[in-house]
């Protein structure tokens, strides 16, 4: 009893709000609202791994497999909207609570069994120290969570790059060329390896580290991101 009586206390004084419409969550919600969660424009590149418009984007820039996203991305969307809640309000459980829904969808459409190792897209130290976390590991704790493989920190970024947002395809190869290596730890010999990030534009960042991981001994690369679009 005294329990309860804490925590509504604590809910009185901290309420719990939905990170999409601000409105009180309900004990069973973590991050978003039933009716904000029903509402996300959740993809159906599950569907068709291998032959979507996300493939189209990084044939010729790596041999990777299956591109999925589990969000369209829109300016202005309610995608975006989450995305900058994880990146920028601090709200790293945003990203597992994402991380375990999609990996709900892709358990329940067969991809149980598809992949060994789910390794993120790694920030600079610089960055990732002034952020506090990795989205993109967040994300990849939730895949991880839900599809019962392991997460692996198996690539480092060895530079500090400017900000992608305003650079053309091209430029963003260049921009990421040289910029990732593999951890020495790492375990990625003959894995079939999940590569996951946060968003996918053109996906140069996303090949650049595949490009990495098959050249030091993956089985294959396959990409899933948060949210990408235009």
């Amino acid at each position: 009893m005294r329990l309860f009586f804490v925590k509504d206390f604590v809910d009185l004084v901290f309420p719990r709000n939905c990170l999409m419409c601000g409105g009180t969550l309900y004990d069973s919600e973590k991050n978003l609202c039933i009716v904000c969660k029903g509402s996300l424009p959740i993809t159906s590149y599950h569907l068709r791994p291998i032959d979507n418009d996300l493939c189209d984007k990084v044939k010729g820039l790596s041999a990777v497999g299956m591109v999925m996203a589990f969000l369209k991305f829109t300016k202005g969307g309610n995608s975006q909207k989450l995305l900058h809640q994880l990146k920028y309000r601090n709200k790293p459980q945003l990203g597992q609570e994402l991380g375990l829904m999609y990996g709900k969808i892709l358990n329940e459409n067969g991809f149980d069994r598809s992949w060994d190792l789910i390794v993120p897209v790694p920030l600079h130290p610089l960055k990732q120290s002034r952020r506090g976390y990795n989205q993109s590991e967040k994300f990849g704790f939730g895949l991880s969570e839900a599809l019962a493989v392991k997460l692996e920190s198996s690539l480092v970024r060895g530079k500090f790059t400017e900000t992608q947002t305003q650079k053309s395809r091209l430029e963003r190869m260049y921009n990421v060329d040289d910029v990732f290596q593999v951890a020495p730890y790492s375990t990625i010999t003959n894995k079939s390896i999940l590569l996951v990030d946060d968003v996918m534009t053109t996906g140069a960042t996303l090949c650049a580290c595949a490009n990495v991981l098959l050249a030091n001994g993956a089985k294959n690369v396959d990409l899933v991101t948060i949210a990408a679009g235009g």
